[in-house]
């Protein structure tokens, strides 16, 4: 698999300000990447020490063989902050073939790829449209158009559906999967359960330091994860899920939701775990195989 970015002790330093601990890691080709953590965590520093705007003070981060800035990644790498905007003046076509052409394409290339970009994100029929005239996904989904003009590698994508709807952020979301074949995404979020769709792999800043999770983790070939949300507090649930055949460990992660650890068998186990929810006259929310990402990054069990 082919690493496009590998950070090995990074250190970066403002002052008397520690902002990145001695973070490393690795992020191959492949599917989108999650970038979490609190405000001040560090997040916005090492997006950008990735783009090249700052560099570290010690370590080493290397991006496709080449050091952050290195004209080589020049249109290899883009970056869309959360506040893009597009200009309400002109049509979508005229302003990504300009954007096209700060890329460095002539003006017949920057039109013929802003019309392709916009055909990757379903708006090929909008390109004459003007901003204003476009829903809030619709200019979200051209502005992450914008991000792929030149076909760039890496596509690193800041809060991409915040201040969206539930429908056009599932939109956005589906977009994001479905360009995974064209280029690999780094996402920065609050909204675990959203990473949680998209993500396989997850970098967790917190105080300049970075730990790395699953979205969804089961652990070995025999042993499984179920983390089940009820509907309601029931105050037996633990006794009476720990009674169940298989089950090696119950812990109760927050109100009303469970992570149930098993021991894998013929049967399925979270079948046995609805038949027995319905058994005691209980409801669910949710039920999800494995960890859910908020368990693993705030729990410590």
């Amino acid at each position: 698999m082919s690493t496009l970015i590998k950070a090995s002790g990074v250190v970066k330093q403002f002052g008397s300000k520690l902002a990145l601990d001695s973070v490393s890691f690795e992020i191959n080709k492949g599917p989108p990447v999650a970038l979490v953590g609190p405000n001040g965590a560090g997040k916005t520093t090492l997006f950008s020490l990735m783009c090249g705007y700052i560099f570290p003070s010690s370590g080493d981060l290397m991006l496709m063989g080449k050091r952050p800035g290195n004209a080589h990644l020049f249109g290899k790498l883009t970056a869309l902050p959360q506040d893009a905007q597009l200009d309400p003046r002109f049509s979508v076509i005229h302003q990504l073939t300009f954007y096209g052409q700060l890329q460095g394409l002539s003006k017949l290339q920057a039109k013929k790829e802003s019309a392709r970009v916009l055909e990757l994100v379903g708006l090929g029929d909008a390109a004459n449209q003007r901003p204003k005239d476009l829903s809030h996904g619709m200019r979200k989904r051209v502005t992450i158009s914008q991000a792929l003009i030149g076909k760039p590698q890496i596509v690193m994508l800041d809060e991409a559906t915040a201040g969206l709807d539930p429908l056009h952020a599932r939109e956005v979301r589906e977009l994001i999967s479905a360009l995974s074949n064209e280029a690999t995404f780094i996402l920065s979020s609050h909204d675990l359960s959203e990473l949680e769709r998209l993500c396989s792999q997850v970098l967790h800043l917190d105080n300049g330091k970075l730990t790395e999770h699953s979205a969804l983790s089961q652990t070995t070939s025999n042993q499984g994860f179920v983390t089940l949300r009820l509907s309601q507090q029931y105050d037996d649930a633990e006794k009476v899920f720990f009674s169940l055949p298989s089950v090696r460990h119950v812990y109760k992660s927050q109100a009303k939701e469970y992570v149930i650890e098993y021991e894998k068998s013929d049967q399925a186990f979270d079948i046995q775990l609805l038949q027995c929810c319905h058994q005691q006259g209980w409801h669910y929310q949710q039920l999800v195989n494995g960890h859910t990402l908020e368990n693993q990054i705030f729990h410590n069990g």
